[in-house]
């Protein structure tokens, strides 16, 4: 018997993203972003965002269509990002999505953005194995999860009390004037440098910190001692290699997302961590983990990078999870949920537990 055929919408910031799912088979991923209307900005328009998920949604849905060869008839449940996001992004692919799965007499699941990043692992790796340690590092998130059930269970362990690891490599990335978005820019960069060259601290990492905050992150100062040196420089007339600020700066960030990620699966027994979010991409991210993780006896599960920027194919696979899962659909009066906490896998029907 086939699996049932998920259709995954995506819509939470500049990507508007179409996915097919059957299983952990994915038939089409199709995006259209706006990203390069930005870069004179240095940041993300909202309304320029939503004004793209409107223009963009037909052709890309009508793309992804026909590239996989299905009718909408064959869709068997719609997911849609509910959140976290920008409210505006939101809306347009939740309004999309409501009025197809009205028309279609289809369920609908208004599905946890940041949760599919880790979800859409199970399309390159396979089924998600049970339970799992989430190291969700997605825009404004950097978070360690301890995944009992993708669909139904999840408790955060910890998180960032401030800056999240995208956005203080971007913020780094604006101090060295580099071009938007930086982050991409300061990974490039640091590869080339020496990570000994400049000691950056560590939060949370030492006294009493160290064991009340074992799971959480802390970039905010971290930031700040990099702009410090590169005011100092200014100021001493000073050459500022920024390969050796980027690689300094980087190995600060990973080693604290790596080594509290690795302590969280040591301390509760799970012998998988599975990462998840556009600074996945990161390359030291990516060597520095699988090197703790293999001394530790750990497996390392880090979704291809086509897949760590956000799409439809994450909203698609976490809609399979929760349809295997026997999860209800959600009311169709759900709205956007910008700050949706990341234990809430979907929108739940009232007196569920859900939020409208």
């Amino acid at each position: 018997m086939q699996e049932p055929l998920i259709l995954g919408i995506e819509s939470t910031c500049d990507e508007t993203g179409i996915g097919l799912v059957r299983g952990c088979e994915l038939l089409v991923d199709r995006t259209a972003t706006s990203m390069d209307q930005y870069a004179r900005y240095g940041g993300i328009i909202p309304e320029i965002a939503s004004r793209a998920h409107l223009e963009s949604f037909l052709p890309t849905l009508e793309a992804a269509l026909d590239e996989a060869r299905v009718s909408l008839d064959e869709v068997d449940a719609i997911a849609v990002a509910a959140g976290p996001g920008l409210v505006g992004s939101l809306t347009v692919g939740i309004c999309a999505a409501k009025a197809l799965a009205s028309s279609l007499d289809k369920p609908l699941y208004g599905v946890n953005h940041v949760i599919g990043h880790l979800a859409v692992d199970k399309l390159a790796d396979g089924p998600l194995p049970e339970p799992f340690i989430g190291l969700v590092v997605s825009g404004g998130h950097s978070n360690i999860l301890l995944v009992e059930d993708i669909a139904t269970n999840i408790v955060e362990l910890g998180g960032t009390l401030d800056d999240a690891a995208g956005e203080a490599f971007d913020k780094v990335g604006r101090l060295l004037d580099l071009p938007y978005p930086g982050g991409p820019h300061v990974d490039r960069l640091s590869q080339s440098g020496d990570r000994d060259a400049i000691r950056f601290p560590r939060g949370l990492s030492a006294g009493k910190d160290k064991e009340r905050h074992k799971y959480d992150f802390s970039f905010s100062g971290l930031k700040t001692a990099v702009a410090r040196y590169v005011e100092g420089a200014h100021e001493r007339g000073e050459t500022i290699h920024a390969e050796n600020v980027c690689a300094g700066f980087s190995e600060a960030i990973n080693d604290s997302l790596t080594s509290k990620a690795v302590r969280a699966a040591l301390d509760t027994g799970c012998d998988t961590i599975v990462v998840g979010g556009g600074f996945s991409a990161n390359s030291r991210l990516r060597s520095l983990l699988s090197q703790r993780a293999d001394a530790a006896g750990i497996t390392v599960r880090m979704p291809p990078l086509r897949f760590c920027t956000d799409n439809g194919a994450q909203i698609a696979a976490l809609g399979s999870e929760l349809v295997r899962a026997g999860v209800e659909p959600s009311d169709w009066d759900f709205s956007p949920d910008s700050a949706m906490p990341l234990t809430q896998t979907s929108m739940l029907p009232r007196g569920k537990g859900g939020s409208h």
